[in-house]
């Protein structure tokens, strides 16, 4: 299947506008409750003999805002926002381009001189890559592992680079190193609206019902948002990456380049967390 040539450069054109625009709103919001947490936190402990609440107060576009958090909510008398589309907008446009960078044709996805397969084979690879990820992922968050967060790394990690291995052994460079953000990308949706999200209804559930909130469930909702912020980063780098072919998926150690650059990445997550 081929589309016109015009056509395709306008939707490939339409689509990645949304889905920078609608990832930097996501990986913005995500790190922006992702400092409020941590300060309110310091806060928490300087007020915690005083009976007062934690507040963050902030100055911006000439106006002055303050911030509390309650693990109770007034929900007879309060709006409460959902952030949730910037993460659906990023994932469904991110999705179509692959679809239409990659599947349609298969020009950019299939490398006779990595591997000769056909493309539907490579298409149904692609895909599992993200469907078999996302089941691995979230089976590791839902075992004991979880607990040990250095150890859910490290074996993360090694699965990660074999994975690179065997895609940039697999499709053409550029589609190996699109496929990784992909998971990633996929992992933090799916964390958002299939985890993150049906938890928080939950413990809005039992606030109307007049009971106490699942800690537990807010403790997977947060540390879920903890490892969304990580893969933010490597999936950036991933996204620019097409652009400077020469010194990342086109170069002879790709699958390093990328093992390495992830492992910068989460490093550079941790000390954007902690500024």
């Amino acid at each position: 299947m081929t589309l016109n040539p015009t056509l395709s450069e306008w939707l490939n054109l339409i689509l990645r506008w949304i889905h920078v625009f609608a990832g930097i709103m996501w990986v913005g919001t995500t790190y922006y409750f992702t400092w409020l947490d941590a300060r309110l936190t310091e806060e928490e402990k300087a007020v915690a003999n005083t009976g007062t609440p934690a507040q963050i107060w902030m100055v911006h576009s000439g106006g002055f805002y303050v911030v509390e958090k309650r693990k109770v909510p007034d929900l007879v008398s309060r709006t409460l926002h959902w952030f949730r589309w910037e993460a659906g907008t990023t994932w469904l446009s991110g999705f179509a381009l692959l679809v239409l960078v990659y599947y349609v044709g298969g020009g950019a996805l299939v490398d006779p001189d990595v591997r000769d397969i056909g493309i539907t084979t490579a298409v149904l690879i692609g895909l599992g890559v993200l469907v078999v990820g996302w089941v691995v992922y979230d089976l590791m968050m839902l075992s004991p592992l979880r607990k040990n967060e250095h150890a859910f790394a490290v074996i993360a990690y090694v699965l990660i680079v074999a994975l690179i291995y065997a895609l940039t052994r697999t499709f053409s460079g550029r589609a190996a190193y699109i496929h990784v953000g992909a998971l990633f990308g996929t992992i933090m949706a799916a964390n958002v609206w299939m985890r993150i999200l049906p938890a928080q209804k939950k413990m809005i559930a039992a606030i109307n019902e007049g009971r106490k909130p699942d800690d537990a469930l807010s403790a997977q909702a947060k540390l879920r948002s903890k490892q969304n912020t990580f893969m933010a980063v490597p999936v950036v780098f991933i996204m620019i990456s097409n652009h400077f072919p020469g010194v990342t998926y086109g170069d002879r150690y790709n699958w390093a380049v990328l093992a390495v650059l992830i492992l910068l990445g989460w490093g550079a997550a941790k000390f954007i967390r902690r500024a």
